[in-house]
């Protein structure tokens, strides 16, 4: 969502919510209302240097089936691109973070982000202290972080973890592809979260946030026609055309 729309007031918010819902149609709109019962921001996901279009968007879109709302993409050495008929929209319904300014680590300026938002950052790894996922706290909000197949994570996010933590593997093969893993992990983090009976879902008033950012991208012309509305509604209020 641009920048502009993250800091309406909640009159506003809601008002533009409900112009904007007349332009989807009713079983859209109950559609929204059913998932987004089931999403979270208690557990992200970041992906470091992804460089294959196929592994990120089928990433992104195992993350948008588990209720995920934000993926942190972190671009040091790779950038993120999106193979749109593998990820079958589902960009649409998440929030990507992306780091990727050339003269920064952007690894540690991503997890410091995280760590000032109070998530507890969790590399996968197969290093001799990886706990497994059943043993991963969930008593706060945790950034799941996942590398490359090849080389895993970089040394420098791996360093700077609170946890590490571990997959399941019985083979030969020490390595799932990216979005098996992601898969995996979130199938496992999310069935505990149920278990454990832990308040993970949106509350009212970021469900109201999520649902304004999902019809300002999928509404035809959505940012143009919430800006015009704002504008005529609160005049004085109204960001700039």
């Amino acid at each position: 969502m641009n920048e502009e729309f993250l800091h309406l007031s909640p009159e506003r918010e809601r008002a533009l919510l409900e112009h904007l819902l007349q332009f989807v149609t009713e079983e859209k709109a109950a559609r929204m209302r059913g998932v987004l019962q089931e999403r979270t921001e208690w557990v992200r996901v970041v992906l470091e240097d992804i460089f294959q279009p196929h592994n990120a968007s089928a990433s992104v879109r195992s993350c948008e089936c588990f209720g995920i709302q934000h993926i942190h993409v972190i671009e040091n050495r790779y950038a993120y691109t999106l193979n749109r008929e593998v990820a079958m929209g589902s960009s649409r319904w998440i929030d990507l973070h992306r780091h990727r300014d050339p003269d920064t680590d952007n690894s540690a300026a991503c997890l410091k982000e995280l760590r000032e938002a109070g998530y507890r950052l969790v590399a996968t790894s197969l290093s001799g202290d990886a706990v497994p996922l059943s043993a991963v706290p969930l008593d706060r909000p945790l950034a799941l972080c996942f590398g490359t197949e090849e080389d895993g994570l970089g040394e420098g996010l791996l360093a700077s973890a609170d946890l590490h933590t571990r997959i399941p593997m019985y083979g030969f093969t020490q390595s799932y592809n990216l979005s098996v893993s992601v898969a995996l992990a979130l199938q496992e983090i999310r069935r505990r979260l149920d278990a454990e009976g832990i308040d993970f879902r949106l509350g009212a008033d970021r469900q109201r946030s999520v649902q304004l950012g999902w019809l300002l991208r999928c509404v035809r012309n959505g940012e143009l026609l919430a800006r015009a509305f704002l504008r005529e509604t609160f005049p004085d209020q109204a960001p700039p055309a």
